[in-house]
């Protein structure tokens, strides 16, 4: 075979585009199979990546959703609560205002029926009074903020209630605030 000279191996490059792109080397082009393949791969990749963007969105919407949700039932948390305490106010108020009328007997029955009506409230929401008077001295259920001398009871016994303490669903709402039996000096 004859050697062939720079100007014709220069000609043969400038006919054959594929052998510029490749560097010199030539190459067939791809098959129709792979060519379709890859054209169906791509598809493939385009439509991964919109379901991921998708799913992206949607996780992002949940967690919005999510946080409205718990920020709207921390505001609303105490509705229920608030509907049941509503009639007790009124009652109180028309108490209020029969006493400015001048009843006085019938004010002292109908606050202590508003009275009833607000324990029976506070019951139905798990809210229970703790029995402190006579019992022995809890600090974990109430708080104390002197001593009285008392022969009575036994010393460190709960002697007197000053605020009485509340326990909600068994865990402790207010302590209640009392005073401490001690034994009366000189005995």
């Amino acid at each position: 075979m004859p050697k062939k000279n720079k100007k014709q191996d220069e000609q043969e490059k400038e006919a054959s585009p594929v052998a510029e792109e490749s560097g010199g080397v030539e190459t067939e082009p791809a098959p129709p199979v792979v060519e379709e393949e890859l054209e169906t791969t791509r598809a493939l990749a385009a439509k991964n990546w919109d379901l991921y963007l998708r799913s992206q969105a949607e996780l992002d919407n949940f967690r919005k959703r999510a946080q409205r949700d718990k920020e709207d039932l921390s505001r609303f948390a105490n509705e229920s609560i608030l509907r049941e305490l509503l009639p007790v106010i009124d009652n109180l108020e028309r108490a209020v205002e029969h006493a400015e009328k001048g009843g006085a007997d019938d004010l002292l029955q109908g606050v202590q029926m508003t009275l009833s009506q607000f324990h029976k409230v506070l019951e139905k929401f798990g809210v229970t009074p703790i029995v402190a008077v006579g019992e022995p001295f809890d600090p974990a259920r109430h708080e104390a903020v002197g001593q009285v001398e008392s022969r009575d009871l036994p010393p460190n016994a709960v002697a007197q209630e000053l605020q009485k303490g509340y326990l909600l669903n068994d865990r402790l709402l207010r302590p209640s605030m009392v005073m401490i039996a001690k034994a009366p000096v000189g005995e």
